[in-house]
């Protein structure tokens, strides 16, 4: 059944591929690290860019699918990046404006794993995110934000790309001093399902600290599943946290807990 994002006008079609025929989403290829520990900066490995000129869209791709092996990216007949592995991404890509089929293969081949048509509009910059497991990977496109926050303020969004069950309460915490964190918080959402974002929300500038928890108190497993570190956010930036999975330790290989990990992409800053 197709998937809808609930921010594109198109369905996205998952594609099915029996997984041992797939490498590990962690091994290192064509200089894509895998993603580390809490928030950190990603830059992926762009592939060609399909128009450069002013009258352009800007285009990015994210893997947070965690068991899909490294794939390749597409827009129509175009490449837009090659051997991104789980937890890369690329920086903005421009493209011409128009309607696009954009595809993520199996790197090296055209065996299609996820498919999603989106019409793409000069002067607009999008991000696509490849989700979700190998047996039923999505893709879905978000209308990023162009324009820098107000002065002494910033714009943070969250997109929920793990695959666990259940919906996140995720917080924007800040730095009050050195060594203590502030006892209050800034929501970003408080029941943020799959493949959902949470919006632009405004925030004073300053330095936080992403917080993840389950949203339902009941489950068994602990409802923190992320305290990331400290990262400042200067004024009128705008940033888009994606939410994927952590995955388990390597002496709990079975764990059916998986924790959460957040990639911080920089949509826009002040001139």
């Amino acid at each position: 059944m197709a998937w809808k994002s609930p921010f594109s006008g198109r369905g996205c079609a998952p594609f099915r591929a029996a997984p041992a025929e797939l490498p590990s989403a962690w091994r290192r290829v064509g200089g894509c690290a895998a993603l580390g520990l809490a928030a950190v900066f990603l830059i992926g490995c762009q592939g060609m860019a399909m128009d450069s000129s002013l009258d352009s869209a800007q285009l990015r791709v994210i893997d947070a699918s965690p068991d899909a092996g490294i794939i390749d990216s597409y827009g129509n007949d175009g490449a837009l990046a090659y051997n991104l592995s789980f937890g890369t991404m690329t920086s903005y890509i421009a493209v011409a404006p128009g309607d696009y089929q954009l595809t993520a293969a199996r790197a090296g081949t055209h065996q299609t794993l996820a498919a999603c048509g989106e019409s793409l509009a000069v002067g607009k910059q999008y991000t696509e995110i490849i989700g979700s497991g190998l047996a039923d990977m999505r893709s879905a496109v978000f209308v990023d934000r162009s324009t820098p926050a107000p002065e002494g303020e910033i714009a943070v969004r969250v997109i929920n790309e793990t695959t666990r069950p259940g919906a996140l309460r995720v917080s924007m915490v800040p730095l009050i001093a050195t060594d203590s964190r502030a006892m209050s918080s800034y929501a970003l959402a408080s029941h943020l399902g799959l493949g959902v974002s949470s919006g632009y929300v405004t925030l004073p500038m300053g330095a936080y600290a992403v917080e993840v928890e389950s949203a339902n108190r009941a489950q068994s497993s602990p409802a923190n599943l992320l305290r990331g570190v400290q990262i400042p956010y200067p004024s009128g930036a705008v940033r888009t946290v994606v939410l994927i999975d952590q995955p388990s330790p390597v002496d709990q290989p079975n764990s059916s807990q998986t924790g959460v990990q957040a990639i911080v992409a920089d949509d826009a800053d002040a001139p």
